[in-house]
């Protein structure tokens, strides 16, 4: 299972529709074929879908992923990854507790948010099958990001805990993703990086 997690952290997409300046299920077909290894909707912050509309979206994105086999995580919303049978959920340190989303979710992939050394000593490690270490490098693509952390951190995890599946997140570019692969994660996850590109293809490849 470990193994699998890795693989999947490889080239991990995330986005919603506030990420996108057209069609997002355009944007994920597109990443999809090019080779995305999971993909996480993230439906969150200015501008963003609710209710209705939200679920009908994540339903068109969810049939996407299931025609190309790749895992699909729900941002921080239990309801919503009930409704679209999501294969897992990733929360971040102000959402539901990880003891809570891995109770509801026994079987599936649940994922956490940590960008510093007191949030991994207060975080239930055992109970998550990969962090989300962050952020990397500056970002804007989040209203709520921290501050950025480095390269470094992803070092100081990978060397803390050998075997925990590790994705650098936040500011990651087809220019710096390889050194946050050097410094030991088993993958990165982009949102304007490929939200924003004009070929699509050209930036999953480079990742």
């Amino acid at each position: 299972m470990t193994l699998l997690i890795r693989e999947s952290m490889r080239k991990y997409f995330i986005m919603g529709s506030q990420n996108c300046d057209y069609d997002p299920t355009d944007i994920l077909e597109s990443a999809a074929k090019a080779g995305i290894t999971a993909f996480q909707f993230r439906e969150k912050g200015e501008g963003s879908l609710t209710g209705k509309a939200k679920l009908e979206l994540g339903g068109q994105l969810r049939k996407i992923c299931r025609e190309y086999q790749v895992p699909f995580i729900v941002n921080d919303d239990v309801e919503l990854g009930k409704s679209l049978d999501a294969d897992g959920i990733h929360v971040g340190q102000d959402d539901q507790a990880v003891k809570t989303i891995r109770a509801l979710f026994p079987d599936k992939i649940v994922g956490l948010s940590v960008s510093n050394s007191r949030e991994v000593a207060d975080s239930p490690l055992s109970l998550v099958d990969y962090v989300g270490a962050g952020p990397v490098f500056a970002t804007s693509s989040k209203w709520d990001a921290k501050e950025a952390v480095g390269v470094e951190w992803i070092a100081t995890l990978r060397e803390q805990f050998p075997t925990l599946p590790i994705v650098g997140i936040g500011g990651i570019t087809t220019q710096n993703a390889a050194s946050v692969i050097e410094a030991g994660a088993d993958g990165v996850s982009v949102i304007s990086a490929i939200t924003k590109s004009k070929n699509i293809n050209e930036v999953v490849q480079s990742l």
